[in-house]
């Protein structure tokens, strides 16, 4: 697993005189999450969406019927092109990812050939992927723009996308020198992937169906 350390953390640290009693105190907490984690491996349903965050087990809540719409949408488009092209596997909803600290399970992501070649019938756990897009709800947003960026970023998932389906408006992260850079936040024009090749699309097809049904004929 691919995960990029700040160094400048661990210098701050060791600058510290009370460093060796902060480091086992640190230890002591993240063997109680480990512990903690490994009941919510033993106990996670697939009839309920919950992740590992931080130590805690986040239990969604039902989605509202925009959030769900614009979900169907967008894998409808990116599975049938992926499929199309056999570029690689297209998970929705309960793919459980497994981080070095954190397991979320996007609202949808991509992995390339290279990872997805490796998946075998009955995996529960799955890596990293080349993209995630998460549609976010005003009980999802703040971990969606902040804990969940930045795990993220920090295992150098290619592409990320937040997708808002009330205001219709996408924002479009790329990962650069191991930083994402906003690429596009608009509700108009086109959006193209950058980890899935070849892949377009007109922004308002994510936003309603009858576009989408079109486009996906015409791809």
């Amino acid at each position: 697993m691919t995960i990029k350390i700040d160094t400048d953390l661990i210098d701050q640290i060791l600058e510290l005189p009370e460093a060796p009693l902060l480091v086992d105190k640190l230890n002591k907490a993240l063997e109680e999450e480990g512990k903690k984690r490994i009941n919510f491996y033993e106990n996670i349903s697939e009839f309920c969406k919950s992740e590992f965050i931080n130590g805690e087990v986040i239990v969604h809540s039902p989605v509202v019927k925009e959030h769900n719409e614009v979900n169907g949408n967008l894998y409808k488009i990116i599975d049938t092109y992926v499929v199309d092209h056999e570029l690689g596997f297209v998970g929705i909803e309960k793919i459980l990812i497994r981080l070095t600290r954190n397991d979320y399970e996007p609202d949808l992501c991509f992995f390339k050939r290279k990872k997805a070649d490796k998946f075998e019938v009955g995996q529960k756990f799955f890596p990293a992927p080349d993209l995630v897009i998460e549609v976010v709800s005003k009980g999802t947003v703040k971990r969606d723009r902040g804990i969940k960026y930045k795990d993220y970023e920090k295992h150098q998932v290619e592409e990320y996308w937040i997708v808002d389906p009330q205001k219709k408006i996408v924002e479009q992260y790329h990962l650069k020198k191991g930083k994402y850079e906003l690429v596009l936040k608009s509700k108009n024009g086109e959006i193209k992937s950058l980890a899935i090749k070849g892949l377009k699309m007109p922004i308002q097809t994510i936003f309603d169906k009858k576009l989408t049904n079109l486009f996906v004929k015409e791809m």
